[in-house]
């Protein structure tokens, strides 16, 4: 006689049976995974994707823990894709392929997890990626909270590229690509059941299509970072730190939306430390601030784009900000976590 599959007993949730490599696991991959992420490398299931490639590569990983794993805007499967894209971009480089492991806690909802592969496939398309290779663990109740998600992803950094956070030379400019903050204050909303008169949604989105536009423009971009956890005021001081410069912002330059200036004050939050997840910091040549601005404001990622200060030979290390009322005050890196797990 037939036995019942063990997840129709569960009730449609994820068993520890999922992640076993049987049968269950296989009907995973299989129905609800590949009829999504189908590409070439990933359908024949070899433990390795084998693929060619030429020039200098760019190769990056992260892990993904955002809770809740739902929030406005997006999810941890739109997350882990953008959050990888990104990183690889940041360097210059082309992405192209991604990994995707998945540690699942016992008894989560299928079709939450379906939900997370759809988005992980709609990010992967809108980034132009593939996912070739990934890993299913299924753990016990407990052991995780919900879903976590590693990517790796691997790109080519086109000939004669250079972009580090240790090439910013005094009299550059800073640009940000858009207003800061959104992700963590629509992260922790979502958290803790906050609602503000205008809807507040995370950034989160893939910014190669940028990047390749504004090195179109402009061969002398030094710097590119996603100012993510830490926010803006801890990436401004990474590169001024890396680069041996001072870098001063204008207060009154930076782009917040009001409905995140107000949760911030409400929240007693600074929205420099806020995590942005689709956001860039560039600093450029200041010739080519202009125009790299301009071919930024096309793109719908770029669309906010703002010259929010200069590199200086003054205060090497230091970030300096002009306030709104002409004073200067120091901002430092972040210390501690105000707002935990929302990557």
């Amino acid at each position: 006689m037939e036995t019942e599959p063990a997840v129709s007993k569960a009730g449609n949730r994820i068993l520890l049976a999922h992640g076993s490599g049987g049968k269950l696991a296989h009907d995973l991959i299989e129905k609800g995974f590949l009829p999504q992420l189908s590409n070439p490398l990933l359908d024949k299931l070899d433990d390795s994707a084998v693929f060619d490639l030429s020039g200098r590569l760019a190769f990056t990983t992260d892990s993904y823990v955002v809770s809740p794993i739902f929030f406005p805007g997006g999810d941890i499967g739109r997350l882990a894709v953008c959050g990888t894209v990104n990183d690889l971009s940041m360097t210059g480089a082309v992405p192209l392929y991604l990994s995707l492991a998945l540690i699942i806690e016992e008894g989560l909802p299928q079709e939450d997890l379906i939900r997370v592969i759809t988005s992980v496939q709609q990010a992967a398309a809108e980034a132009g990626v593939q996912i070739v290779t990934g890993d299913t663990k299924v753990v016990n109740r407990g052991s995780a909270d919900r879903l976590f998600i590693n990517t790796a992803g691997v790109g080519i950094v086109p000939s004669g590229l250079e972009i580090s956070g240790s090439k910013a030379q005094p009299g550059d400019k800073v640009i940000v690509s858009g207003t800061i903050g959104d992700h963590g204050i629509a992260v922790l909303s979502q958290r803790e059941g906050l609602s503000f008169s205008t809807e507040l949604k995370s950034d989160c989105a893939p910014l190669n299509r940028l990047v390749a536009e504004m090195v179109e423009v402009s061969s002398r971009i030094h710097c590119l970072r996603d100012p993510t956890r830490g926010g803006l005021a801890t990436t401004l001081n990474e590169l001024a730190s890396q680069s041996k410069v001072g870098i001063r912002i204008e207060e009154e330059k930076l782009p917040v939306r009001e409905a995140v200036s107000a949760a911030c004050e409400m929240l007693g939050l600074d929205p420099l430390y806020v995590a942005n997840e689709g956001k860039l910091v560039a600093i450029v040549a200041s010739e080519d601030a202009g125009a790299i601005l301009d071919r930024m404001h096309r793109n719908l990622y770029g669309r906010d784009a703002a010259l929010i200060g200069e590199v200086r030979q003054q205060n090497p290390g230091r970030v300096v900000m002009k306030t709104r009322l002409g004073a200067s005050r120091i901002v430092d890196m972040l210390v501690g976590d105000p707002l935990p797990r929302i990557c």
